[in-house]
């Protein structure tokens, strides 16, 4: 009896072991897959994401305590319908973004759900709500047959929660369909709060000394930009010491072979009315995933005209809803937030040069970098990623197509391309050998000029698991668009065709939070 429990004892114990051995092999084995299936995801690694369902306009955020106050258009139902309301996150660097849930919830006053605007910081209790309260002015669809008036809302709590203030509009609509996106700001040289609004093709401009009574002063007519959305308005200083008005529009110039993104005049504004230096815009992007963009000022510096911060949304009207992202409950990602400076160019013209903001280097987990590559054809980096920023030195003298081929496949045939056509004048990005939202073909490669004769060029490029961001030069031009590559497609390739091109002080910095 005992020799027959010793046994037992002992084939249950080497049961026991085999299993644990068994165990051990498949947990091994299914690691990798597990870990792959994990990091197979759509979510970017450093540009804010919606949380879940759906994103779309940001507000231009405010600065208070040491802290950025970021509020967005959320819609909690999506992909059904039901409106949006405003969602709040705050950071201290513009790169990483604490969720603060819904600050203005839809559907709480008589005036349906609330639209893009803007919220500015009270200091000075002009609204009476108290010093330093926080006050948004948003377009809501009034309950008088759902056109478009604006109406405000007022924080106490360092803009947690938002109460309406009134039934009322503090903005009647004067009779015209569109009539929205009001943009606020303290006119410091006239001593007064400052509205722009988006009045079709028309930029309208409204003054107040209490945020609540508003009078028209002007309006700015805009020519072949399509329905204009989301204005800006802000003061800035060139390098140059001479200080200049921006006016800024999310602007649709696609019929006219514009881009769809960010439109702007440089000029002078005398507290009434804006005056452009010229009739045509200056785009701050020529991408296809750059809307609603909004400036913002550095809160930390007192100097407030050196530079700005800017943001936009990363998506376009024409596939909004096609973004494989619902896979994964949600839909809306932005721009990586930009530094904005205001430049002279030599030839009596002022511009907006971007460039992403320094808070990304300390996200930066590993360098990759190589002194000099000579490259006529193409040349495969050892290097792969698909979440980093790279820089590079590009010299040529008669090759014709320079650049980078990104999130290319092991084939080689899946990649987004990026540079420049020296032979046309022009630099690009092209998306239609990757996966990416349009299905129509005609917004697969974006384009800007470039003055050929240089046979130079400085590129600092942004790749995140769906978006690529260049920045040409100092930044006067820009191109950012969504892509969708297949996840495991990480290589970076360099080209030179029709002539030997140098790639020097190359820099890939990995990303990641």
């Amino acid at each position: 009896m005992k020799k027959k429990h010793k046994r037992l004892g002992l084939l249950l114990f080497a049961a026991g072991v085999i299993g644990l051995f068994i165990y051990t092999i498949v947990s091994w084995v299914d690691r990798p897959l597990t870990k792959e299936k994990e990091d197979a995801s759509y979510r970017a690694a450093y540009h804010f994401t919606s949380p879940d369902h759906w994103k779309n306009d940001p507000q231009k955020p405010v600065y208070f305590k040491g802290v950025y106050h970021y509020y967005y258009l959320y819609n909690g139902d999506y992909p059904d319908g039901n409106g949006t309301e405003w969602r709040h996150a705050t950071s201290t660097d513009l790169v990483n973004w604490q969720d603060q849930g819904v600050a203005i919830p839809k559907y709480t006053n008589e005036n349906g759900d609330p639209w893009s605007g803007s919220v500015v910081v009270d200091e000075n209790n002009t609204a009476g709500f108290g010093h330093n309260a926080f006050i948004a002015v948003v377009t809501q669809p009034s309950k008088n047959g759902g056109q478009q008036e604006q109406f405000l809302w007022y924080s106490t709590d360092e803009g947690k929660t938002f109460t309406s203030y009134s039934e009322e509009p503090v903005l009647p609509n004067p009779g015209t369909k569109d009539f929205r996106d009001p943009k606020i700001i303290w006119d410091d040289q006239h001593d007064k709060w400052v509205m722009a609004m988006a009045e079709g093709t028309k930029i309208g401009f409204y003054e107040s000394d209490n945020l609540k009574d508003w009078q028209y002063t002007s309006g700015f007519s805009t020519e072949n930009i399509g329905l204009v959305e989301c204005p800006d308005l802000f003061f800035m200083r060139a390098e140059d010491g001479t200080v200049k008005w921006v006016l800024g529009v999310s602007a649709n110039g696609k019929a006219a072979g514009k881009p769809n993104t960010y439109a702007y005049w440089s000029g002078d504004f005398d507290g009434k009315e804006f005056f452009p230096d010229q009739s045509e815009p200056e785009w701050l992007d020529y991408g296809f995933d750059w809307y609603g963009g909004v400036t913002f000022e550095d809160g930390a510096e007192q100097d407030k005209l050196q530079k700005r911060y800017a943001l936009a949304w990363m998506n376009n009207w024409d596939y909004a809803h096609e973004t494989p992202t619902m896979e994964e409950n949600f839909n809306g990602m932005d721009s990586v937030v930009r530094e904005v400076q205001l430049k002279h160019d030599g030839r009596g013209q002022y511009y907006l040069a971007s460039q992403p903001a320094a808070a990304l280097d300390k996200f930066v987990h590993s360098t990759d970098a190589y002194d000099e590559i000579e490259v006529n054809g193409a040349e495969t980096l050892k290097t792969t990623g698909d979440s980093y920023q790279l820089e590079a030195d590009i010299t040529w003298s008669e090759a014709t197509n320079i650049g980078f081929r990104l999130r290319e496949s092991a084939d080689q045939e899946r990649r987004v391309d990026v540079g420049i056509l020296s032979e046309a004048g022009y630099s690009y990005v092209n998306r239609s050998f990757t996966g990416q939202p349009d299905q129509t073909g005609h917004l697969l490669e974006s384009r800007a000029p470039f003055d050929s004769s240089n046979k130079k060029v400085h590129v600092t490029i942004l790749v995140d698991k769906t978006s690529v961001e260049l920045f040409i030069g100092d930044g006067k031009v820009v191109h950012s668009s969504l892509v969708f590559p297949e996840h495991e497609d990480q290589g970076i390739a360099l080209f030179s065709e029709g002539g030997p091109s140098v790639f020097s002080n190359v820099k890939i910095k990995h990303i990641g939070q």
